[in-house]
């Protein structure tokens, strides 16, 4: 079974991701990313960072311990968003950076998501070379050889600097919600919002390493729903646990997923003329009305699997300017080459604010198509391409809904569950037709 997942490694803290662990994983990150490393007389350099779990403590601690023995100097960040250290690996020059966040997953769980030089996610072939070089022989550099752990007390504040350097509108006038999940953007995202100019009410922003994603965040949306029509506001900011993500709630209490987000955000770059190739990338997982939306704009969408690397992989190729996720992934390249919520919260703000138009009109501009997303757990993922039983239901499916709908299933990459989405005219069918595909899943992966 592969270390790696869709986004780097995740689970169980103490469990299934050790302190041993971490520290072989940092060794042979090491070892790959700054092999060829041309002036020996500089160490090499990491960035590292965390999102609020308690076990992000333990796990930072042996993630620094393997980078410095292997003559990496360390600069920890401390709790930071996960786009953060991507930034600062390419703001300073980093030759790697680390980021110890298990995302949206329950507080037990935790991860380790790497960066290259540049800032950008590692691609499959080095998380290979990674894994094959764990538990090596290796000479160990003594003496001066040695890395050192720095603490950088800069760099909340060299991000925020970022952050604020990508708009051109204040926000002045418009209440925000911003709900933190207690996560790493707790600081640093009202922070932002309030120095853009907004009236900002921030809830689940005390972290206290317990309560990350605790019935809050992008994954519980109920909560924010009820604070933005009760404190009056614009609209309401949700981000997951490391805030790479970012979902909202209009003025009138209703969900804005990240199709509807990159629908205004395009739009409003392709008005700009800033879109290049009117082109914009989404994934499988996009919506059907985000398709239609984007076609009746006059913009090109191009698909990938689900992840935001593969997202920022092909806007690489083609020198695209904004992709991202129906989760809240999305990648604005100008500043950015991951996804980042903080600054989607920033972008979709200043269009509201620029537009003078409330959050619900800008997002009528896509008309969602009903959605059942259901999780099949503890299956046999592995299994699933090879099924044809499974293969023969899809088709069914597909015939039923012809064109007005369509039909996903995908293994997660960070769970073992199996994804069965299906997309149709109405609630009822999607439903019918969901349920009947999970019941073979079922019957076929268990």
């Amino acid at each position: 079974m592969a270390l790696f997942g869709t986004d780097g490694i995740r689970g169980v803290a103490n469990r299934d991701l050790t302190a041993e662990l971490a520290l072989d994983v940092a060794v042979a990150a090491a070892h790959i990313l700054v092999e060829g490393f041309a002036d020996k007389s500089v160490r090499p350099r990491a960035i590292v960072g965390q999102d609020s779990r308690a076990s992000g403590e333990f796990l930072e601690a042996a993630v620094v311990a393997g980078l410095t023995s292997a003559g990496v100097d360390v600069y920890r960040v401390g709790v930071l968003p996960t786009p953060a250290i991507a930034h600062l690996v390419a703001s300073t020059g980093a030759d790697l950076g680390v980021m110890i966040s298990a995302s949206h997953n329950a507080m037990p769980d935790n991860g380790i998501k790497l960066f290259q030089r540049g800032g950008g996610k590692l691609d499959d072939a080095i998380e290979a070379a990674i894994e094959a070089r764990m538990g090596e022989p290796w000479e160990r550099p003594t003496g001066r050889g040695v890395g050192r752990s720095i603490v950088d007390t800069d760099a909340t504040e060299v991000y925020l600097k970022h952050l604020l350097s990508s708009l051109k509108h204040p926000l002045k006038g418009l209440k925000i919600v911003v709900d933190c999940a207690n996560g790493a953007a707790s600081y640093v995202s009202p922070e932002a919002l309030r120095r853009a100019g907004a009236d900002v009410v921030a809830i689940f922003n005390t972290p206290d390493g317990w309560n990350i994603n605790d019935g809050c965040g992008s994954t519980y949306l109920d909560k924010l729903r009820a604070a933005v029509v009760a404190e009056k506001a614009d609209f309401g900011i949700a981000h997951d646990g490391d805030a790479d993500r970012c979902l909202a709630v209009d003025e009138k209490g209703s969900d804005i997923d990240g199709d509807v987000i990159m629908t205004i955000l395009a739009r409003a770059a392709k008005e700009a003329g800033k879109l290049k190739s009117d082109t914009i990338v989404g994934t499988v997982m996009s919506n059907l009305g985000f398709l239609q939306a984007m076609k009746s704009s006059g913009i090109n969408v191009v698909t990938t699997a689900v992840g935001d690397r593969y997202v920022l992989e092909e806007m690489l190729k083609n020198d695209y300017s904004l992709g991202g996720e129906q989760s809240g992934h999305v990648i604005i390249r100008e500043f950015a080459n991951t996804g980042d919520g903080v600054l989607t919260a920033l972008a979709l703000a200043q269009e509201v604010a620029r537009s003078g138009k409330s959050l619900s009109t800008l997002a009528s501009a896509m008309q969602r198509f009903p959605q059942i997303l259901i999780n099949v757990k503890d299956v046999a993922k592995e299994k699933l391409e090879s099924s044809h039983a499974i293969s023969k239901a899809v088709k069914d499916a597909e015939q039923t809904l012809g064109d007005a709908g369509r039909v996903l299933l995908r293994a997660s990459g960070t769970e073992p569950l199996v994804r069965v989405m299906v997309e149709a005219s109405s609630d009822s069918l999607a439903k019918e037709v969901a349920e009947k595909l999970v019941k073979v899943v079922e019957q076929e992966l268990r």
